[in-house]
């Protein structure tokens, strides 16, 4: 293989052991089987990764980063909370329906970190990425619509997890994009029924 960025080089193989992941489960993501799906060779495994556990505590953020900046993208002022709610869980959806191996990929990490007691806090850490990312967009999306949450934040981001981690495994179950969109429509009104204009919750 041509000499790739370090970055680069990271990224590629994030990918792949998000490939190996989804079709053979966690345990299967060995350090050569990561390798070997990225065409590379194993010594320059270790030119971007000090070891596989590295690798794979990457891998949260990695996903997370990109499933925020789908939703982020979607944020405009003077857009009403339900239609910027409506926007952020759509792009949210439609990356899943794009990448539906990642989201089991993560799906696979969750389950294999909560059967394995020396991983149970990779678990936790996943899911603190989650409820972290979906606080800052809950936050943001109710500044840009002027309306501010009548609860905490924290159980906002909670709820909002909870709706799409919900939405993602309806979706890799029946692949049914229309009704997921529908699903949408109603988290976004729920969601949004938790708000008041801002001046009233100040």
């Amino acid at each position: 293989m041509a000499r790739m960025a370090v970055a680069d080089r990271r990224a590629a193989l994030i990918q792949a052991a998000i490939r190996v992941i989804a079709a053979e489960g966690v345990a299967a993501a060995t350090t050569r089987a990561i390798t070997a799906e990225a065409g590379m060779s194993l010594a320059s495994f270790h030119y971007a990764f000090r070891s596989r556990d590295e690798l794979i505590a990457e891998l949260i953020p990695f996903v997370v980063a990109d499933e925020t900046a789908a939703a982020a993208a979607t944020l405009a002022d003077g857009v009403d909370l339900t239609t910027a709610l409506r926007l952020g869980l759509t792009a949210f959806l439609d990356l899943v329906a794009a990448a539906p191996a990642r989201e089991l990929a993560m799906l696979e990490l969750t389950q294999y970190a909560l059967r394995t007691d020396t991983l149970a806090e990779t678990a936790k850490a996943q899911y603190a990425r989650y409820h972290e990312a979906a606080g800052a967009l809950a936050e943001a999306a109710a500044h840009a619509s002027d309306r501010t949450w009548r609860r905490p934040l924290p159980e906002i981001a909670r709820i909002l997890v909870t709706f799409t981690d919900g939405l993602t495994l309806d979706w890799l179950v029946h692949r049914d994009t229309d009704a997921s969109r529908r699903v949408v429509e109603f988290a976004a009104a729920a969601l949004a029924a938790l708000a008041a204009p801002a001046e009233e919750g100040a």
